[in-house]
């Protein structure tokens, strides 16, 4: 959600239990705004908010040109002072996978560590050696942020537009959904790089437009069910609540340009999901 309407968007967020205190509401209003100035990033979103054991890991990112590929994750812990997660990569997806698991510490130099025992050469030659997989809280941390960008982040159809230079913009001229649509899971989409391609009726390539029908929408997501979207304060507000990473909730209001969404839960993935439905 956008730094310069948290006030606003927390609220409206706020009735599946996701909230701040006022002092860390007032503490983050000041800090983006630093952040933002020395980073020099174009616009800084609070992400929200990952639950530690020690301590809770509060989530920003900077956005500057591409909104969608342009992104830098950094977290605090008093909402002030803020650090910079490194970038994912492939490597550091393997060892976290690995080693990482249970809850989030709250300790970014915490390490996990699993030993395993590898056996090199066969036969009487064959040697045992034990392996040793080291992974800091911190790279951890930059995945599962990524992950759940990745699997759940949500936006309006047509709030953001491809240029034909491939760059991805706010729609300046996006007026919100209608009531009827924002009733709609097909008219919300990931904001990720699409990963399904999608195959269009005639009527649907008609009314389609490849500006802004560039993204996967939720309703193509498996298991079916994995959404839950109901209307809020006297159906003013529709809000969507993500069933696979329990905590992430995304908010529009029909008919207005304003959404966002904050994901505050402890980072773990809801895999019991497919039994659940």
């Amino acid at each position: 959600m956008d730094s310069t309407s948290l006030y606003c968007s927390l609220d409206l967020v706020s009735g599946a239990g996701l909230t701040l205190s006022s002092e860390q509401r007032t503490a983050l209003q000041t800090s983006l705004i630093i952040l933002q100035k020395n980073y020099k990033f174009n616009r800084v979103l609070f992400w929200g908010k990952i639950l530690g054991i020690k301590a809770d890991y509060f989530i920003a990112e900077g956005v500057t040109n591409d909104e969608m590929k342009d992104k830098k994750a950094l977290y605090s812990f008093d909402c002030m002072e803020w650090h910079l997660l490194p970038l994912p990569t492939d490597e550091m997806f393997a060892e976290v996978n690995a080693a990482a698991s249970g809850r989030f510490m709250g300790d970014p130099s915490h390490e996990y560590e699993l030993s395993t025992v590898r056996r090199l050469g066969e036969g009487d030659e064959a040697v045992e050696e034990d392996v040793v997989v080291r992974v800091s809280e911190e790279k951890r941390l930059a995945t599962t942020v990524f992950t759940i960008d990745q699997e759940v982040s949500v936006v309006p159809r047509g709030a953001y537009i491809k240029s034909p230079h491939g760059t991805v913009q706010k729609n300046r001229s996006f007026e919100g959904l209608s009531f009827n649509e924002a009733g709609k899971l097909n008219n919300y989409l990931h904001f990720r790089e699409p990963k399904q391609p999608r195959k269009l009726s005639v009527l649907e390539m008609a009314e389609s437009d490849p500006c802004r029908d560039f993204l996967d929408p939720l309703s193509e997501d498996i298991p079916k069910g994995s959404w839950s979207i109901q209307f809020e304060r006297g159906s003013s507000v529709c809000v969507l609540r993500s069933l696979l990473w329990l905590g992430l909730s995304f908010y529009h209001i029909p008919a207005t340009p304003q959404h966002g969404y904050a994901y505050m839960g402890t980072g773990l993935k809801n895999l019991d999901l497919p039994f659940m439905l």
